[in-house]
C-alpha cells in the first residue's frame, strides 16, 4: 500500500511541477523508471501477500475479533457479562 501511495505522490509532484520530479523526464530509458518502480513493488508485494496467506490471516484476525466483541455485548444484554458475576452467584436478587 504504501509503495502505491508513493507512486501516486511522485507522479502527483511531476503533474504539479513540484520538487525533483518536475525535472526528471518521461522518456522510456531516462526517469521513467522512478515513476513505475513503486507501483511495480506494490504489485509484487500484494502478489506475495496473497499467495503467503498474509491477508486472509489478517481478515480471519478481524472477523475473529468482531465474533468475540458481538459475543460479549450479547452476554452483556443478557446480564451474564464480566461485570455481572454478582447475578449469578445470586447476591443481587430480590425475595
Amino acid at each position: 500500500m504504501w509503495f502505491a501511495i508513493l507512486g501516486v505522490i511522485l507522479v502527483l509532484l511531476k503533474f504539479f511541477g513540484y520538487g525533483p520530479p518536475a525535472q526528471w523526464n518521461l522518456e522510456l530509458f531516462g526517469d521513467l523508471w522512478k515513476f513505475i518502480l513503486p507501483f511495480v513493488l506494490s504489485a509484487l508485494w500484494w502478489a506475495w501477500a496473497d499467495s503467503s496467506g498474509l491477508n486472509r490471516r489478517r481478515e480471519m484476525e478481524k472477523l475473529d475479533a468482531r465474533k468475540e466483541q458481538r459475543r460479549q455485548r450479547s452476554l452483556e444484554a443478557l446480564g451474564m457479562g464480566a461485570d455481572n458475576k454478582d447475578r449469578r452467584t445470586g447476591a443481587d436478587r430480590r425475595r
